[in-house]
């Protein structure tokens, strides 16, 4: 038999849970259901024996410090409580089918990402330097040294060795006449020929031969930039990096010698930093969907990037407690970067505080109702109050997710849209 508990099920005070859900434990007044037959004298032992149905209310804390003990596996619907049948007044819900997501939220920083340092292989004088946050496209220059561009270009292959129509004689080769000399090939050329033909100058097959035709496209380049028209690149003529960059900070100062770093840059896409503890981490691989909740409330999409590799401690505050070592007290994090695919909904913000909300749990098409209709039962475990006109009676339920004041409910006499009351 399911009947309503006769005392109030021992509950903590409070319970901490990886969720957004976050409430205090408020037990429900209680109902009690007496003899209603007029012969019946008060302290007779037939009073005695009868039982009272306690009807506990529970808040959403309490279910969900039950929840985290572990739901109940209960079967069959058994017979009313002693009382039921009585007319009982309340709120009543249905049972409806939907998906319950259970959610959390960590701090985030939106910016423009990390910052890369840059150097360029060469000696000389820095003598231009641009403005941080500066954009530098295909074909503009990072900085002048000597007075000569440093070209920014696109791909991976960094610039690691002097472009040319021949390739220099291997160092034990015997010199070879000009006219036989071998041309330079290889996977680099074609990242160079490609951006080339992509700045508008043509005349040549794009592929990994530098060939004559290459040659003088160079060249009308190298007229437009203002340096002798050579038909080489020098290594220091050209940066790769993957595409547009936004500067950061100089490094240097014009005047200085043009070794080290120079300039720092980051991505032109502005994206999130989470700085996230090490055992609180595993939300985020590479490529799973999240949430940034911008300062004005609005949600947009976002995706992990990607996940540092290498833990650091947080930054210490002047409040904190050395350890043994001379370390902070913290736990050491890992940086989580989030890209934001549709730059446009961000408008002008460039840094700014934000919340990520990630999916912790997630049930599809499932039965749920509000964590308020459950019931708890004087057998264990959990229950509804299913309202059949102005009587009731409870089925025993097992409960699954949690999730913004919703419970995933589960038993032989629970289906879709059934009629339950909300305790009063």
């Amino acid at each position: 038999m399911n009947r309503a508990a006769d005392h109030a099920v021992p509950m903590p005070e409070t319970m901490t849970m990886d969720s957004t859900v976050s409430t205090s434990v408020c037990p429900g007044p209680a109902t009690h259901v007496d003899s209603d037959d007029p012969g019946e004298r008060p302290g007779s032992a037939r009073r005695q024996r009868r039982r009272r149905a306690v009807l506990i209310g529970l808040a959403a804390a309490a279910v969900i410090t039950a929840a985290g003990i572990g739901a109940a596996g209960l079967g069959g619907s058994g017979s009313p409580p002693a009382g039921s049948g009585t007319t009982r007044t309340g709120g009543t819900v249905r049972v409806a089918r939907t998906t319950l997501i259970n959610a959390t939220t960590v701090d985030g920083t939106l910016d423009h990402g990390p910052e890369i340092p840059l150097g360029v292989k060469t000696t000389g004088t820095v003598t231009w330097l641009p403005a941080a946050g500066t954009v530098v496209r295909r074909g503009e220059p990072l900085l002048r040294i000597d007075d000569r561009p440093v070209v920014l270009l696109y791909g991976d292959l960094p610039m690691y060795r002097r472009l040319a129509e021949s390739a220099p004689p291997a160092a034990d080769s015997a010199p070879t006449p000009a006219a036989t000399a071998e041309p330079l090939r290889g996977r680099d050329v074609k990242q160079f020929e490609t951006n080339l033909k992509d700045l508008g100058y043509g005349g040549f097959t794009v592929d990994e031969t530098y060939s004559k035709q290459t040659t003088q496209a160079v060249k009308r380049w190298q007229k437009d930039l203002g340096v002798p028209q050579t038909g080489a690149m020098e290594v220091s003529d050209v940066v790769y990096t993957s595409g547009p960059v936004r500067i950061g900070r100089t490094l240097v100062r014009v005047g200085a010698p043009a070794t080290g770093d120079l300039v720092g840059y980051t991505t032109t896409d502005r994206m999130v930093t989470v700085n996230a503890p090490v055992g609180e981490a595993s939300w985020a691989s590479t490529g799973t969907a999240v949430e940034v909740v911008l300062p004005d409330g609005r949600s947009v999409p976002g995706t992990v990037a990607g996940v540092g590799a290498d833990a650091s401690a947080p930054p210490s505050t002047g409040g904190q407690t050395a350890g043994a070592d001379g370390s902070a007290n913290q736990n050491p994090t890992v940086p989580v970067l989030i890209e934001i695919p549709d730059q446009n909904v961000l408008g002008n913000l460039n840094s700014s505080p934000v919340k990520i909300r990630y999916v912790v749990d997630k049930r599809e098409n499932v039965l749920a109702v509000p964590v308020t209709a459950l019931v708890a039962l004087a057998e264990g475990g959990y229950g509804l109050e299913v309202a059949d006109g102005g009587s009731s009676r409870f089925v025993a339920v097992q409960t699954g997710l949690f999730a913004d004041g919703q419970v995933e409910v589960s038993g032989t006499d629970v289906h879709d849209g059934m009629t339950v009351r909300i305790p009063q």
